[in-house]
């Protein structure tokens, strides 16, 4: 996991940075409060996140045409290409991490089963949804794994 620390190296704030900095250049959220509040971030903090990833030359605060009080925060051309490098690495990594797997079908079953628990995690709601024959046709739960939802 030492490349993964090393990729966020790169960018000012670590992984809250590259976080902020993807959510800038997909354009989810535009302005900086709804940007917070979608990151869970205190304001404060993102204002200096956010400072720090525009001296980096990174991100944009651009006045939103909707409202002339908001800023909308935008990745430049620099903020991009970081963006593609780091998503390289990160793949790299990850790659290396699942090589322990068998096979595809298990890494996505994998990967699966991790978003499953970001979203219990940030949002405290069970989870529900299995993975099963219908996500996975060749694979049937098995065991620990398969009970997850049930614990």
């Amino acid at each position: 996991m030492k490349e993964v620390a090393a990729t966020f190296a790169k960018v000012p704030g670590g992984p809250r940075g590259y976080q902020v900095l993807a959510a800038a250049a997909r354009d989810e959220h535009g302005s900086q409060l709804a940007l917070a509040q979608h990151l869970g971030m205190d304001r404060t903090v993102m204002t200096y996140l956010l400072d720090s990833l525009a001296e980096a030359g990174l991100i944009e605060r651009r006045p939103d045409p909707a409202d002339r009080r908001a800023r909308r925060i935008v990745a430049t051309p620099l903020g991009r290409a970081l963006l593609d490098e780091l998503g390289e690495r990160l793949r790299a990594a990850e790659d290396h991490v699942l090589a322990g797997l068998d096979d595809e079908t298990d890494r996505q079953a994998f990967r699966a089963l991790l978003r499953r628990l970001a979203v219990h995690a940030a949002t405290g709601s069970p989870c529900v949804q299995r993975v099963d024959e219908a996500e996975f046709p060749d694979r049937r739960p098995r065991g620990a794994v398969a009970d997850l939802d049930r614990a």
